[in-house]
């Protein structure tokens, strides 16, 4: 998780450079950037909430100093700069990931039979950028367990203020269809946030098994509460 914060302190402090001497390093940075918190490593949280080294990969919530070390989906130049990185994880609230969103969900289109070079093809207007998705509608499917969901179809996770963040970032996430939110108790350094893990299908309380029982830096061991679980309408 230091190297992701440095990676991404780095990024950020050189787009906010003057970048007009150097446009390969800073575009280095934003790719640096975009690669920490991209798909292939779930973006930042390569390691799931329930196996030994977990650490949460992203802050949504309205004050940075609730989770310092960790990058914050409100800053307005981190958002920036994941914007320009169609695999990262985009900012829920910043309007061009919506918009960027979109257009990586909207369906390809077929590439134009070829016409004879000797016919002038006809003036075509500029199409308007696809607009944002409207937001999901969840079902609770469980509430209040003493356990977490463990998945081989999990996404990422990081750390929220409310539930509505952690649905927010499941609308921003393609592919995401189920929303796990918990108090970690004793993990995350202490944290009193929630904990928002985000998966690609629906699941019931019985997948609900992880409850904590790992050793903690301080000596104390974690444990579940507060255990919400949301299915996304298709």
């Amino acid at each position: 998780m230091m190297f992701l914060t440095l990676v991404t302190a780095f990024a950020v402090t050189s787009v906010s450079a003057t970048s007009v001497r150097f446009p390969n390093l800073i575009a280095k940075a934003e790719l640096s950037a975009g690669a920490a918190l991209s798909a292939s490593n779930n973006f930042g949280s390569s390691i799931p909430p329930w196996q030994e080294g977990y650490s949460p990969a992203w802050y949504m919530g309205d004050n940075p100093d609730n989770a310092p070390e960790l990058p914050w989906l409100k800053d307005r130049t981190l958002c920036t700069v994941l914007n320009k990185v169609p695999d990262s994880i985009h900012c829920p609230t910043f309007p061009l990931a919506l918009a960027v969103r979109a257009k990586l969900a909207a369906p390809k289109r077929r590439s134009p039979v070829p016409q004879d070079p000797t016919v002038p093809s006809p003036a075509t207007p500029s199409q308007p950028p696809p607009p944002p998705p409207p937001p999901g509608v969840y079902n609770p499917v469980f509430t209040n367990l003493d356990g977490a969901i463990e998945a081989d179809d999990y996404m990422t996770f990081g750390l929220v203020d409310t539930i509505d963040d952690c649905l927010k970032m499941c609308d921003t996430v393609i592919g995401c269809g189920f929303v796990n939110t918990y108090h970690d108790v004793n993990g995350k350094d202490g944290s009193p946030l929630l904990t928002c893990s985000l998966y690609r299908s629906c699941h019931g309380p019985d997948q609900a098994i992880n409850k904590g029982g790992q050793s903690q830096p301080d000596g104390s061991i974690n444990f579940i509460r507060s255990s919400d679980g949301y299915c996304k309408q298709s």
